[in-house]
């Protein structure tokens, strides 16, 4: 809330640390904090006692509102900083702190505007009690008023009574208006306020017409006055009238002119008052006192009482409204103690007498030696204090250190120690910073971490520069605020930034305006480092709220059967959101993924073994998924060992212990794919038998080229080696052969086509129709014949085969897609027709392209 010159606020303390105490609602000018003052004085005792009697001031001023420590026990902060001598301001949503344990949450309301002179003003008047002593009357139009021996109002009788005027404190009392009634408060002087003969203690006292009131003792008392601001003038020199009534005052032209201050006059002889009218000389002067303000009133001078004499004399006790002047004087204080003590021994008035010498004596040292342990209890703060005073921030830090060790809940030393603290250490660590030396910078930091290791204060504060120094590096380290985002790498480091400043950024904002304060050259930071949040939050509602959906995306992707979809999301991506940096990761990742998920699916175990010995995943999201199918689909690391053993022997030659291996695989999920593939390799080392026997007789080129077709180029490297040197004598025939398969895979696929395509309906039927089994048989001899076909082109290193390769593709995707279509009829058909379809269809047999079947 900006405050405005003139405007009013309703101030509203809402209760942080007892909720049930309920809000309070100031709008007065001037508000006491204090254990007996309300509401505080109906809180529960517990509650109150961490405030003193007179504990605080809540006041408005020129538009802003400021919270007034004055010297309590357990101390007063806002947002954590110690309020000390000077008063400090209150916003709105500040945390108002009273001891360690009472603590409320300002609001300021701006209060509508009342319309002006809906209450006539006063003029409050001082007329001197006593005529003999030359007192000038004083006016007080102007609130508040500072009763104080500086004040012209008092210093004028400086040289003709100083003993009286040493009696009046610097900051003794002050008049204020509450509503439009005048009130004094006693401001803790040394020789008190007095109300009709009672003193003032830790509450404002009203002040009513004709009350009696006196400073310092008997010299300075003077008869209350009150009236509207319409009939001030007059009542200036009519002191002697009644109480203030605008239909009694004399008319204004009868009125005493009125004089600026000046130099008291010399006393004229005059009749003894009248008991209940003050007495007046028409001829003095009037004192006009200037209005003054509760910024200085509140101003704590702790050096200030020391130049007060103490007034041993009470002042007399009147009786009505003349007063009892004519009455003895009080014994002094110390003769009043000193009687006490005698009488409660029970001595005579001669033996009482010399006991209260003897315990006098005893009480004189006893008092010296307690100023003597008050003023070396006291030597800590004034040391503080002259050190900040003389810029040696270095040692005062230390000092604080040292005293909040032994006294680690001292509120002001705490917020000195910060200040201290932050003055000497802060400048270093922000050129460490601005270098980008951020090593350098989180050494200095945790230098000033133990400096303050006993100040609870500080550790707030430094709690803020430790993550200024994270968001700093952080920024450099991707290059800047505008550098692309890293998926997977930058998103963690973002949000613990973000979230440290979101969790309370009125907090931080607070902490980080008070580091400000104490060193100008912080702003630089704390400005950069406010621009970096903005960016920050600005990219993670775009890219990184795009990242969180792009991992929804792919944790969805990867647990389907069709891994492949993930495809066009990534381009999707890509296109959309170009500062996501690690896209092509993703994309590697996604094509090593759906080559071993179609392995596993078709639960082939060369071409799976295969691929789960080459794949690498980098990115989360795929490393998390592999780690899924490990623990679920894939074979166990022991059949692992034991397939490697099979691979090994059968690349070698040596097909009796390839056998044998697979062989021993007789239980578990993975049984019936080994014995797949025991059927295929020792199908390939009888051909391989029964070709060596036809090796130069008729019809041995058919027969090798066939052999040639079915071999893996990956798992039987032994049997093309093998058959090499024949193959490459017949070349051209070899050639010839794949163009023969792909062509005649070309016409069955094209038949296939011009009689349409297996529809739902046939996949329904109950049993297996003629067209059903003749589609099928299509779609099986152009799979099987285009795979033969482009095995030939492969292992001759044919490279001019892309017409060809685009219709093993188109043959391959309408098997898969029979096949799926197929897998979700389970369901639905017998299990046995359902292996009959899947028979006639194929496609088992190419190289990962199998039914998705897990075993």
């Amino acid at each position: 809330m900006r405050a405005k010159v003139g405007q009013a606020f309703d101030i509203v303390l809402e209760p942080i640390s007892d909720p049930e105490l309920g809000e309070i609602r100031i709008d007065e000018s001037l508000f006491a904090v204090g254990r007996a003052e309300a509401p505080f004085a109906a809180y529960p005792p517990d509650t109150a006692a961490v405030l003193s009697r007179r504990h605080a001031r809540i006041f408005s001023e020129h538009g802003a509102v400021y919270i007034a420590d004055l010297g309590s026990k357990n101390g007063t902060t806002v947002n954590g900083a110690a309020v000390a001598q000077q008063p400090a301001r209150l916003r709105d949503g500040d945390e108002l702190r009273f001891g360690t344990a009472l603590s409320y949450l300002v609001r300021l309301r701006a209060r509508a505007p009342v319309q002006a002179a809906s209450r006539a003003p006063i003029v409050l008047t001082l007329v001197p009690e006593r005529d003999d002593l030359g007192l000038q009357p004083i006016e007080v139009a102007g609130f508040p008023f500072l009763i104080s021996k500086a004040d012209a109002s008092f210093s004028r009788y400086k040289e003709k009574y100083p003993h009286q005027v040493n009696y009046v404190s610097r900051r003794h009392a002050h008049i204020f208006l509450r509503g439009n009634d005048p009130f004094v408060e006693d401001l803790g002087s040394t020789n008190g306020t007095f109300v009709n003969g009672k003193r003032v203690d830790e509450h404002a006292v009203a002040l009513g017409e004709s009350d009696l009131l006196a400073f310092g003792g008997n010299h300075f008392v003077y008869r209350v006055g009150i009236c509207n601001g319409a009939a001030a003038e007059a009542t200036l020199t009519s002191a002697i009238l009644p109480p203030c009534d605008a239909a009694e005052l004399p008319a204004r032209d009868q009125a005493a002119p009125l004089s600026a201050p000046s130099a008291p006059s010399a006393p004229a002889p005059a009749a003894a008052p009248t008991p209940g009218t003050p007495a007046h000389d028409p001829d003095k002067t009037t004192f006009v006192a200037a209005a003054g303000s509760f910024l200085d009133i509140f101003c704590v001078d702790y050096a200030a009482q020391q130049e007060d004499e103490v007034n041993q004399e009470a002042l007399p006790q009147p009786e009505g409204d003349g007063g009892a002047t004519d009455k003895p004087r009080a014994q002094g204080k110390f003769a009043l103690v000193m009687g006490r003590l005698g009488s409660s021994f029970g001595a005579s008035e001669r033996a009482g007498l010399k006991r209260a010498a003897r315990w006098g004596g005893a009480v004189a040292v006893a008092v010296v030696a307690l100023l003597l342990f008050l003023y070396l209890r006291g030597a800590p703060e004034r040391e503080m204090r002259s050190l900040m005073a003389g810029g040696d921030y270095a040692r005062a830090a230390a000092v604080a250190g040292a005293y909040l060790e032994r006294h680690p809940d001292h509120a002001q030393f705490r917020a000195m120690g910060t200040e201290a603290l932050l003055r000497d250490q802060v400048p270093g660590w922000i050129g460490k910073l601005q270098a980008r030396d951020f090593n350098g910078a989180e050494t200095a930091l945790a230098h000033m971490k133990t400096l303050g290791a006993h100040n609870a204060d500080a550790r707030g504060v430094l709690d803020e520069l430790d993550w200024i120094g994270r968001l700093n590096r952080f920024v450099a380290g991707r290059g800047g605020v505008d550098a692309p985002i890293r998926i997977f790498t930058d998103e963690a480091g973002m949000r613990a930034l973000l979230k440290h400043w979101n969790d309370d950024t009125p907090a931080h904002q607070r902490a980080l305006d008070r580091i400000a304060a104490y060193v100008p050259q912080f702003r630089e930071p704390y400005a950069d480092a406010l621009s970096y949040v903005r960016k920050l939050q600005s990219d993670d509602s775009v890219y990184l709220a795009a990242i969180d959906r792009l991992n929804a995306s792919l944790a969805t992707g990867l647990a389907s059967e069709h891994p492949e979809a993930l495809q066009a999301v990534l381009a999707d991506y890509a296109e959309k959101y170009p500062r996501l940096a690690g896209m092509d990761r993703i994309k590697e990742d996604l094509q090593q993924y759906i080559a071993l998920d179609g392995a596993a699916r078709a639960a082939t175990l060369g071409p799976l073994m295969a691929q789960m010995a080459k794949v690498s995943f980098s990115t989360p999201p795929f490393q998390a998924r592999f780690r899924e199918l490990a623990a679920s689909r894939l074979p166990t690391p022991e059949l692992v060992r034991q397939y490697a053993e099979v691979d090994k022997a059968w690349r070698a030659g040596d097909s009796a212990k390839a056998f044998a291996g697979l062989q021993a695989i007789k239980t578990g999920p993975w049984a019936e794919a080994a014995a797949k593939d025991l059927a295929r390799k020792q199908a390939v080392a009888a051909q391989f038998a029964e070709l060596q026997k036809a090796h130069g007789g008729k019809g041995y080129e058919d027969d090798l080229l066939s052999f040639y077709a079915m071999l893996d180029p990956v798992e039987d490297v032994y049997f093309l080696h093998a058959v090499e040197p024949d193959v490459a004598a017949i070349h051209d025939a070899a050639i010839r052969r794949a163009q023969e398969l792909m062509n005649a895979a070309l016409a069955s696929w094209r038949q296939y086509r011009r009689d349409g395509a297996i529809g739902g309906e046939q996949r329904l039927e109950s049993d297996i129709s003629a067209k059903f089994r003749a589609q099928a048989r299509l779609l099986s001899n152009a799979s099987a014949q285009a795979r033969q076909g482009m095995r030939i082109y492969a292992q001759l290193k044919v490279g001019d085969t892309a017409q060809w390769s685009q219709v093993r593709e188109d043959i391959d995707s309408e098997t898969e897609l029979q096949r799926r279509s197929l897998q979700e009829l389970r369901m639905v058909l017998s299990p046995a027709l359902l292996k009959s379809k899947l028979a006639l269809i194929g496609g088992e047999g190419d190289e990962g392209r199998q039914p998705r079947q897990s075993p």
